[in-house]
Formats: structure tokens, sequence, C-alpha cells
């Protein structure tokens, strides 16, 4: 879990900055969007093999 220490002097503002910076550094945003619906594992599977494919269609375009 993130946790921040509000050092003295310092405005709500700057705080809460540095509070989403280690967040998004820590992936935490990304992991509860990932689980806020569930998916089956076949699902997530298929969404694997999908961005892969993508992936090499684009690289095979690129070369």
């Amino acid at each position: 879990m993130t946790t921040i220490k509000v050092k003295p002097n310092e405005s709500i503002e700057s705080a809460l900055k540095r509070f989403k910076r280690e967040t998004s550094k820590a992936g935490l945003m990304a992991e509860i969007k990932k689980r806020k619906h569930y998916e089956k594992p076949s699902v997530i599977r298929k969404k694997r093999i999908d961005a892969s494919k993508r992936k090499r269609r684009k690289n095979a375009r690129d070369n």
C-alpha cells in the first residue's frame, strides 16, 4: 500500500500530487481498473492472444 507523509508546511495539493505519482508508479490504478469487473480466464487468454497478434502485425509492417 502506498503511504505519503505530509511534510511540515506542505500544501495539500502538492501532497496529493505526490500521492498520485506514487500510486501510478506502483500500478495501483491499473490494478483497480483490471479488478473492477471479473473476466473469465478464457477471456483473459483471448485478449492476450489478440494483443500478441496485433503486435506481430505492427512489427511486420514496420520492418
